[in-house]
């Protein structure tokens, strides 16, 4: 089974869409109806819904390494930069990391694209 995914209002719907072609099972914060929440939010929000972050907004990057610095638990999050990675290499990366990596695995990781 490939990891859940809940993608950030700043991931483009093209790698929404992309993912769910392959049958990975994606969220996005505006389908949860929290498009208007900061990233602390979210990431709190995911870590509920046993969900992977992915973005490629680099405040979350910080968020992150305050939480683990914190030990303050969280579902794993995947960031891509908007200009190092295209919609279809973040699908192929977010793919495979989906089919290789369990939950458990990702919980207070972060994954870096490309891969």
């Amino acid at each position: 089974m490939s990891l859940a995914l809940y993608l950030d209002h700043h991931v483009p719907a093209a790698i929404a869409n992309g993912l769910r072609q392959l049958r990975i099972e994606v969220l996005t914060v505006a389908e949860d109806g929290r498009a208007d929440w900061d990233d602390d939010q979210l990431l709190e929000r995911a870590f509920e819904l046993e969900r992977v972050v992915f973005t490629q907004d680099r405040d979350f990057l910080v968020l992150a390494a305050r939480w683990q610095e914190a030990r303050r638990e969280f579902a794993g999050m995947v960031y891509g930069h908007q200009l190092r990675v295209t919609v279809g290499g973040a699908v192929r990366d977010i793919a495979l990391i989906a089919s290789v990596m369990t939950q458990a695995e990702m919980r207070n990781r972060v994954e870096f694209l490309p891969l």
